[in-house]
């Protein structure tokens, strides 16, 4: 049975300690994952568009996908277990015959993030999690009005 889904964006990446906090929400609620350094400035380039001299591992993974003949389909934030995320990775590939097979491969969220965004994929939040995580807009909007402006703001 399929579980009922939110969907979201990134709202923004900001410098937290020696990681990223990654602002996820809608109209309604934004909640942060906090990701490592290395991931979530991949996040903010795909946000951004940055150009880069060379690919990076997010951007390997894109090329072998598309060589393959995949796509990210869709991420969903499916669990919250003891400050962890789980997600999913949805890819769909076709083969020379037109024959369509989907994979949902178990990942971190910021990787999946990652991949969702640079090929422009939707992501979504079971609503389970949606319900569980605390709302954090009020630290977003702080933030924006006082003019901390996010590496990838949409």
């Amino acid at each position: 049975m399929n579980k009922p889904v939110i969907p979201v964006e990134i709202r923004t990446v900001l410098p937290f300690n020696s990681g990223r906090a990654v602002f996820i929400g809608n109209e309604e609620k934004v909640f942060v994952i906090y990701v490592d350094e290395s991931v979530g400035a991949a996040i903010a380039m795909f946000l951004n568009d940055t150009p880069k001299e060379r690919p990076l591992t997010h951007d390997l993974i894109g090329h072998l996908m598309t060589a393959l003949g995949a796509k990210v389909d869709r991420v969903i934030i499916n669990d919250l277990k003891s400050e962890t995320y789980f997600a999913r990775l949805i890819i769909s590939a076709e083969n020379e015959l037109f024959e369509k097979k989907i994979v949902e491969l178990d990942g971190r969220p910021s990787d999946c993030i990652a991949l969702a965004i640079q090929q422009k994929a939707p992501i979504y939040v079971s609503r389970d999690v949606w319900d569980e995580v605390e709302d954090r807009s009020d630290v977003l909007r702080h933030l924006e009005e006082n003019g901390r402006q996010g590496e990838g703001e949409t």
